[in-house]
């Protein structure tokens, strides 16, 4: 999933980032205030991580005008404080949740994929597409009761699509958020990604969950299939 990070220390920024490559997370960096809040209100994340002390703007002003504009892009909120009165306030002006420095990566991860699942008020823990299961806190993949072995990226790629079941997404909309906006290979790198996962999820089932939708992109049915 798309994470914006705006952290004004670069050493920690770029640990964060890596970590959270390595998740499976793609990423982007600001590193004060205004560029921050350009990014999160002029570009699509799925979730922002957010530090207090910032340079140009504090993470509650970003945080204060993000939720003053309508952009609800979930926000976990991150501090060398931890008084109780800074996460109050975090909370009050529209944070979804607070963690506080020094903290563990596996708690980061694990809180950033809790704000995913409860990005839609009725969405479940485990994502479904008819007798399809994602649970993108375990890593796991299920038709029916049978687990399906997927490499991260064939991952991300489900959990995306699974995540925007009977929309159509674009190419550009699946690198932008499985890979990175600035990939520049070659585009064609989606459709080998869907041809391996139909061959994992479809093709042993006899389903054709994951639609090509000629000059626009793909659609995951949440039906059976």
């Amino acid at each position: 999933m798309r994470t914006l990070i705006i952290e004004d220390e670069r050493g920690l920024a770029a640990a964060i980032a890596e970590g959270l490559a390595a998740e499976g997370f793609v990423t982007d960096v600001a590193h004060d205030g205004m560029d921050g809040l350009w990014r999160a209100l002029h570009e699509s994340y799925d979730i922002v991580v957010l530090d207090i002390m910032l340079p140009g703007l504090s993470g509650y002003e970003v945080l204060k005008r993000l939720r003053g504009a309508r952009n609800w892009t979930p926000v976990l909120m991150l501090t060398a404080k931890d008084g109780e009165y800074d996460e109050a306030d975090a909370l009050d002006l529209g944070a979804d949740d607070y963690l506080s420095k020094p903290f563990s990566y596996v708690v980061l991860v694990a809180r950033l994929r809790a704000l995913l699942r409860r990005g839609a008020p009725a969405r479940p823990a485990v994502l479904r597409a008819g007798d399809l299961g994602v649970d993108p806190a375990r890593h796991r993949c299920r038709r029916g009761e049978q687990d399906i072995d997927l490499t991260p990226r064939e991952f991300a790629l489900l959990e995306y699509l699974v995540r925007h079941a009977d929309e159509v997404v674009s190419k550009t909309d699946i690198l932008t958020h499985v890979w990175d906006e600035f990939f520049d290979g070659d585009t064609n790198v989606v459709e080998v990604y869907v041809g391996y996962l139909r061959r994992k999820i479809d093709a042993p089932f006899g389903r054709s969950t994951i639609e090509t939708v000629r000059g626009a992109g793909y659609r995951l049915r949440s039906g059976t299939g």
